[in-house]
């Protein structure tokens, strides 16, 4: 697996990969069902793709440099879920944030993903209040970075 910046050609594919994840099923789709990440999107912020050794989209995170730093998007593809993706792709984002200067990063959690964010080091600071299309209250965690 490799881990590189995206570039504005990823964005129809990062786009595809979070309107088809499995993860927003069972009453969480209208979260995801019109988002679209634009070239613009990858070009303002920090938007790093996993790839298989064949070029395959594994995954992908958006990191806001902020203030305040926050983990806004992190996706992996149903096809690579326990592939360990996910972990890698939090490692490179700490190790990123840190190298920036940053002391911490925000996340605002889908509630199933709740478990994964504190199991690669994240800790829970309070809960998100459900608002417009977002029908449900949500995990806010943050991962403290020494």
């Amino acid at each position: 697996m490799v881990i590189r910046r995206a570039t504005a050609a990823d964005a129809a594919s990062l786009t595809a990969l979070v309107r088809g994840s499995g993860a927003y099923r069972d009453g969480y789709e209208a979260m995801v069902e019109d988002y679209e990440v634009t070239a613009d999107y990858i070009a303002a912020h920090e938007v790093f793709v996993a790839e298989g050794d064949d070029g395959a989209l594994l995954g992908f995170y958006a990191l806001l440099l902020g203030p305040p730093a926050e983990l806004d998007l992190m996706f992996v593809a149903d096809t690579a879920q326990g592939l360990g993706v996910g972990r890698r792709l939090a490692t490179h984002m700490k190790t990123r944030a840190h190298a920036v200067g940053l002391t911490g990063v925000r996340v605002v959690s889908h509630p199933p993903s709740e478990g994964f964010y504190r199991s690669v080091g994240a800790h829970r600071t309070g809960t998100v209040r459900a608002t417009g299309a977002t029908t449900w209250d949500r995990p806010e965690l943050v991962f403290a970075l020494g």
